[in-house]
């Protein structure tokens, strides 16, 4: 046969495999109304497993099993997903604890946040809420998100990425071991100055204090002083402080502009961080689990059974209903090996029935499930 009757006869088996695609998705939908009225879960993985295995046995070869089981591994996940789909419209939205509000609560407020005052966090604060906010400050990112969860504070501001120095890898998990909520994000601009005493010139300065990320966002500037020790301090406004406190002109802190104005201390050189776009994400953590009518950003967590291709699949509810991800962070599950708890941030809103059965669907797969936040 040449290439066009060959296309030929192709077109015409994709013509009778879409009549029975569309055949077998309309069974589906029976099945949907069978266990709406029977409460049964639509994923069961049994099935699946069975279904596949007896579908592998009745193709010839290694290669046509193996792409015969991923074939029917796809139909059975769209026949999940359009079963989800009319389950939603049966029972209307979904109700997952959230409530929707007007704006977020700022007013006869508590603020927790970590470090001290001038830190980039009591940035945030002063962004998010304003100078005249009932603030207090923390000595760990955990504090902040415990004052929350025991009630101490109505929210807490953590850091929880940086344009340069990425994720604050710790600050995630902190998000599920209290059951608070994203309510809000934002984004403070970093502005890394050297702060030394008032009578402190830069060849006087022979130690450098900042916090970690600080020293590793300026890392071009301090490596290039050789001669220069740098050390980690708990946050940058500590360091200030510190410096203020001592009163040692061989010592400098990396650290903001307002940290120099309220510790009073000396500006010697500013914009150390060598990228000038440099940018901190924040997030406002509240016990409430609520979020505004026009938030445009969903927050999830989910764990996987640890086998191949769940990720794969897992994502793929964000595909089938048009959603975009923004970021996807995976840390570790405490006390299992080699297993990994997936942080995900998609555009959209709760109120929104594609996000409804992406959630859906996630949930039904997953080993756990936990929404973050919608903001």
């Amino acid at each position: 046969m040449d290439l066009q009757e060959i296309r030929k006869q192709l077109d015409s088996i994709d013509t009778e495999f879409v009549r029975l695609f569309e055949k077998r998705m309309k069974l589906c939908a029976d099945v949907a109304e069978f266990k709406i009225k029977t409460g049964k879960a639509v994923y069961d993985p049994q099935r699946e497993q069975e279904k596949i295995a007896s579908v592998r046995g009745m193709a010839e070869g290694e290669f046509m099993k193996e792409a015969v089981g991923e074939l029917f591994l796809q139909m059975m996940t769209l026949s999940r997903r359009y079963q989800y789909r009319l389950m939603e419209q049966v029972q209307s939205a979904s109700d997952f604890g959230f409530q929707r509000v007007e704006d977020i609560e700022k007013k006869n407020v508590r603020i927790a946040y970590q470090g001290l005052e001038g830190a980039y966090s009591h940035a945030a604060v002063i962004q998010f809420f304003g100078e005249q906010a009932d603030m207090f400050h923390v000595r760990r990112f955990e504090d902040a998100a415990r004052a929350v969860f025991e009630g101490r504070a109505d929210y807490a501001v953590l850091p929880i990425e940086n344009s340069s120095a990425g994720a604050v890898s710790d600050n995630y998990d902190l998000l599920l071991k209290y059951e608070n909520y994203i309510v809000a994000e934002v984004f403070v601009p970093v502005c890394h100055c050297l702060l030394g005493t008032q009578d402190a010139e830069l060849s006087d300065i022979r130690t450098v204090l900042a916090h970690p990320q600080a020293l590793m966002q300026s890392s071009q500037y301090l490596n290039a002083r050789e001669d220069w020790s740098q050390i980690s301090v708990e946050n940058n406004a500590v360091a200030a402080r510190t410096v203020s406190e001592e009163a040692d002109k061989s010592q400098a802190a990396v650290a903001s502009r307002t940290a120099a104005e309220i510790y009073g201390l000396k500006v010697l050189e500013e914009g150390i961080n060598h990228n000038r776009e440099n940018t901190t994400r924040f997030l406002i953590l509240s016990k409430q689990p609520v979020y505004r009518k026009d938030a445009d950003k969903v927050s999830i967590c989910f764990e996987l059974p640890h086998e191949s291709g769940t990720l794969y699949n897992m994502l793929n509810n964000f595909a089938f209903s048009h959603l975009n991800m923004r970021m996807i962070e995976s840390r570790p599950i405490p006390g299992r090996n080699w297993e990994y708890r997936f942080f995900v941030d998609i555009e959209g809103n709760l109120d929104d029935p594609d996000m409804i059965n992406a959630l859906k669907g996630i949930a039904g797969e997953a080993n756990h499930m936990r929404i973050l936040g919608n903001y």
